[in-house]
């Protein structure tokens, strides 16, 4: 799938928005504590049904209008440590102030001005994740700016908000009532800083970048919660001839290169699927047909669940499109799919047929059905009729707009890197204003309080490491442009006679170097450094060795450095190294006689065959220099 792509020439233009949840002590609008509890700790449930809205207006958001179509049923699990709030029983209270000075500090190391007034607006979201059908939000600063080596992107907003309940369980109930989804109070009204920028970002690389800054700048602040799931990011990525695509839920900060690669691939790899249909003369049937009876004495196990109720349409002109790779493990026939997945429905097409089950006897009938021809496409799906019928309108929905133009949408992240789809972009009209929290002014004794306080900025952080650590610039930009750079500064403080250069270089270099090789180097914790670099500092194995150990933690993360360093061999008995080095160097007695002190350095290549990443070279170079010098005094 690797294809060399120009992203100047087809125009690509890519924003982030990062979603950080902030550190406070309670939620944004209530006293609860910003804890996440055990699920099974849950000491009540309820179940609510959400329906879109109109704003005021009088218009009802597309995105919002699209999830009331799925009739879903949301369950929610409630805790002692979660009120009334959570549960939409109660008005929310006051603006969390400890979150709105974080949300100020962020702004002002980005470079924003803050505003006058906050606001606080609801914004329609009727997925579930909110009980009361809407998240609150509000306008905290505007117009800032990043510096990257492709030019400044500027950051257009910072808002504060609170966060969504989180999805745990989905179930299918029976009934009229239809799917249902499972959701958790506890993570619902933490706060949350989302911070979003012009679509200035034109390369993949670029955006890695950019997020990497954000992401130290709200490190920084020592305000902001950690671990997985605390910091998502949203990507809005589009190209020339394509469509403003938004794509969700990005937690891994180094898939953001690969899912822009992806999605630009996606949409070029649809543009070119939309010249061949064109082409055909390709054309969709708005007709749903019952199938069943060509499936009645079937073995397939996917249509007996569903009662051997089988529907489908025919896509004239559409065979062996389905089968187009567009992403990684992604093909056309998956993004139909994910139309009839919304309504709880598998989807199954002659492009793959037969399998599931399914008999080559069976396909011919099934194409004889809608009288097709080997250019056309018989798309099926097996559920009851109401459900089969609404996954298979949806699915003709989207293989007219692939004749077409490529969809604006919102998309979720996948762990490869590629993307499913979510639902329609949302527009302006899901917003309206929050009547029930009062505004917060943002005086000039508040903002000089907290100008004040600012941690420092990467220049200074970058002068003080090229002076305290004697790095070099190069070297020194890098790790304070790190979102690593504590952990750096801790490190260095710990053990003094570590290399700094090396230090850095491993934080950065050997970490990027991982990730190349595929290794989740997210597995890997800040003590793993600490524990290596501990170990290190007490010639326990050679510098050449981290990388091998911490790829291996990265395998296992549960092991500790010790456990690492015997499984992988590097453990080394001192005394059995000096015996080692006098074996080798009494073996070359005539050759020191002859070279003198220049004996050492052949030596040298010698032992280090035999002890390279067990011994620390420094410390071998000694120990044979020494040696040297026993044998020439000997004469």
């Amino acid at each position: 799938m690797d294809e060399e792509i120009d992203h100047a020439k087809i125009g690509l233009k890519a924003g982030l928005e990062i979603h950080q949840q902030l550190d406070t002590k309670t939620k944004l609008f209530c006293k609860c504590p910003t804890t996440l509890r055990d699920k099974k700790e849950s000491t009540f449930s309820f179940k609510r049904y959400l329906r879109a809205s109109k704003s005021e207006m009088g218009e009802v958001d597309r995105a919002a209008r699209e999830e009331a179509k799925y009739s879903r049923t949301f369950m929610y699990k409630g805790y002692d440590s979660t009120c009334l709030v959570e549960n939409d029983e109660e008005p929310p209270r006051e603006l969390n102030q400890e979150a709105i000075d974080t949300s100020l500090e962020v702004a002002l190391l980005l470079n924003m001005n803050p505003v006058d007034e906050i606001h606080t607006m609801r914004k329609i979201v009727i997925d579930g994740s909110n009980t009361c059908g809407f998240q609150r939000t509000a306008l905290v600063a505007t117009d800032g700016w990043l510096s990257t080596e492709e030019g400044p992107v500027r950051v257009d907003s910072l808002s504060l908000e609170e966060d969504a309940a989180q999805k745990i369980e989905i179930g299918t109930e029976t009934g009229t009532e239809g799917s249902a989804v499972g959701y958790s109070l506890d993570r619902l009204g933490i706060p949350l800083v989302e911070i979003g920028t012009a679509p200035d970002i034109k390369t993949p690389e670029q955006a890695v970048n950019v997020a990497e800054q954000l992401g130290m700048i709200l490190r920084s602040t020592g305000k902001v919660k950690r671990g997985l799931g605390t910091i998502r990011q949203d990507i809005n990525i589009s190209i020339a001839a394509g469509a403003r695509v938004e794509i969700k839920g990005v937690q891994n900060l180094r898939l953001i290169g690969e899912i822009v690669k992806n999605e630009v691939l996606r949409q070029l790899r649809l543009i070119a699927l939309k010249e061949k249909l064109n082409k055909r003369g390709a054309r969709v049937e708005h007709r749903i047909k019952d199938v069943s009876s060509v499936f009645e004495a079937t073995s397939s196990r996917v249509i007996q669940r569903a009662g051997g109720n089988v529907f489908g349409v025919c896509l004239r002109g559409f065979s062996g499109m389905l089968g187009t790779e567009i992403q990684p493990g992604r093909r056309f026939g998956s993004e139909l799919s994910d139309f009839a997945a919304k309504y709880g429905a598998g989807l199954m097409h002659t492009d793959e047929l037969p399998a599931y089950g399914i008999t080559e006897y069976e396909v011919g009938r099934l194409k004889s059905a809608f009288d097709a021809t080997d250019d056309d496409c018989v798309v099926i799906v097996a559920a009851e009729r109401a459900r089969a019928e609404n996954a298979l309108k949806a699915v003709l929905s989207r293989a007219e707009d692939a004749m077409r133009a490529i969809p604006e949408e919102t998309r979720r992240a996948l762990p490869n890197g590629s993307s499913a789809y979510m639902r329609p972009l949302p527009g302006a009209a899901r917003m309206y204003p929050e009547t029930d929290v009062p505004l917060v002014e943002v005086d000039e004794q508040r903002l000089h309080t907290i100008k004040t306080n600012l941690p420092e900025t990467f220049e200074h952080r970058k002068a003080r490491y090229k002076e305290r650590f004697g790095l070099n610039d190069e070297l020194a930009d890098k790790i304070a442009r790190n979102v690593n750079f504590s952990l750096f500064e801790r490190i260095m403080e710990l053990y003094k006679n570590i290399s700094a250069t090396l230090v850095v270089r491993t934080l950065t270099d050997t970490v990027t170097e991982l990730v190349k090789e595929g290794i989740d180097v997210e597995r890997l914790e800040e003590q793993h450094f600490v524990d290596i670099f501990e170990h290190l500092a007490a010639d326990a194995f050679a510098k050449e060795a981290v990388p091998a150990i911490l790829k291996f933690l990265a395998e296992k993360p549960e092991m500790s450095v010790v456990k690492a360093i015997e499984e992988i061999g590097l453990s080394a008995n001192m005394a059995e190294v000096e015996q080692l080095i006098e074996v080798i160097v009494n073996a070359k007695r005539d050759f020191i006689q002859a070279k003198g002190a220049r004996a050492v350095g052949p030596l040298m290549g010698v032992v280090m065959k035999e002890l390279r990443g067990k011994v620390d070279g420094k410390v071998i170079n000694r120990m044979v220099a020494d040696k040297v010098k026993e044998v020439l005094k000997e004469g």
